[in-house]
């Protein structure tokens, strides 16, 4: 008598879960049934061309139109507006895409399913006092706006579709404006303007600087201004000074007529000329010493430095900077003067054609580059 109860509770234990079970599997096959009916692309994206996306707004074109007349749970179903597409930017194989959304679209027809709630009533006395109150737009506004956009979008795309101009007529009108008579002398900023330009803009920072810096402490201010033009003013006179040192006797006017008993107040021709009578009569000190001053007229003639026949040869020599070409020559040649004509030694024929090769190429100021040869002979 006591097996019937315990038979009746794990029968019905059994029957509960099979139950139980039945329930799950079917409420599976729903979920399965529904997820097979929503399309597997709805709330996504999808790869799109130009032409498929045009195609594309052209049926959400419609869409908007349609539900803007029914404004019906069936015409204005959001999911007619189908996914997003990724749209290339142009028309070239490779070119970059962009995400276009239609979530705003959706979300308009949701609404759209609904009439448009009545516009409030404002009285006579609240209108008064709030003259400014603006209404948001209707939701049949709202659909006008949605069919003017997506028309814009279809314009764009058209527009990236088709093949870009070769813009002729803009090109023609540039050339005319740039031929034109203010145009013909603009030329391309080369480097030293650049350089120029940003040394210009640096300095005109520093001094806005220092005014604020002034404003916040005098001393300061003034110590980088005039330090600054002191800074310059260094630079300007140690540049003058290196340019007096290199060109100070050519700064003798040119209208200056030699001293009396200058060098060069006697042609130097004719020095060359006395030299050479010297030579032919066997005078060999005496042709060495007019050779020197011949080639001391030349120079002097030239306004290598200012004439004074005060100088000796060795303050001559002073004269020339030190990196002119023709200082060495003349070096030689005064020493060779120097011996012969202050020192006593005798002069040969050697020593004569050896100073003449140097006055010659004093003479017709060709440097120092036939120095060498010059003493080559002397030897």
């Amino acid at each position: 008598m006591t097996a019937g109860p315990d038979l009746s509770l794990s029968h019905i234990l059994r029957s509960v879960l099979i139950a139980m079970g039945c329930v799950a599997a079917g409420g599976a096959a729903i979920a399965a049934q529904q997820a097979a009916a929503t399309p597997a692309s709805a709330g996504r994206w999808q790869e799109a061309t130009l032409d498929s996306y045009e195609a594309h707004l052209k049926t959400l074109a419609s869409v908007a139109q349609a539900c803007a007349k029914a404004r019906d749970l069936k015409t204005c179903d959001p999911m007619l507006v189908g996914p997003d597409d990724r749209v290339p930017l142009t028309a070239a194989s490779n070119a970059p895409r962009r995400l276009v959304r239609y979530g705003w679209l959706r979300v308009l027809l949701s609404r759209a399913e609904e009439p448009d709630a009545p516009a409030p009533k404002i009285s006579a006395g609240k209108k008064d006092a709030q003259p400014f109150t603006v209404l948001p737009p209707s939701t049949s506004k709202l659909l006008e706006l949605a069919e003017e956009r997506l028309a814009r979008d279809l314009q764009e795309a058209q527009t990236a579709a088709a093949p870009p101009g070769t813009h002729s007529s803009e090109r023609a009108t540039m050339q005319e404006v740039l031929s034109g008579r203010e145009f013909r002398n603009l030329q391309q900023s080369s480097a030293t303007d650049t350089l120029l330009e940003k040394v210009g803009n640096w300095l005109n920072k520093f001094f806005e600087r220092s005014a604020g810096w002034r404003a916040r402490s005098a001393w300061v201010g003034r110590l980088l201004v005039y330090g600054f033009l002191l800074a310059v003013c260094v630079a300007l006179v140690w540049r003058l000074l290196q340019l007096e040192r290199r060109w100070r006797v050519r700064l003798v006017p040119e209208e200056r007529t030699p001293a009396p008993g200058a060098a060069s107040a006697r042609n130097w021709q004719l020095w060359l000329e006395d030299a050479r009578k010297a030579a032919a009569a066997g005078q060999w000190r005496e042709a060495i010493h007019c050779v020197y001053w011949a080639a001391i007229s030349r120079l002097e003639s030239r306004r290598l430095w200012p004439a004074d026949r005060a100088r000796t040869p060795r303050e001559y020599l002073a004269l020339v900077a030190p990196g002119d070409p023709r200082r060495t020559g003349l070096a030689t040649l005064t020493g060779s003067f120097e011996r012969t004509w202050y020192g006593g030694r005798a002069a040969l024929e050697g020593d004569y054609r050896s100073a003449e090769a140097l006055a010659t190429t004093l003479i017709d100021g060709a440097g120092d580059a036939v120095v060498s040869t010059a003493k080559g002979g002397a030897r």
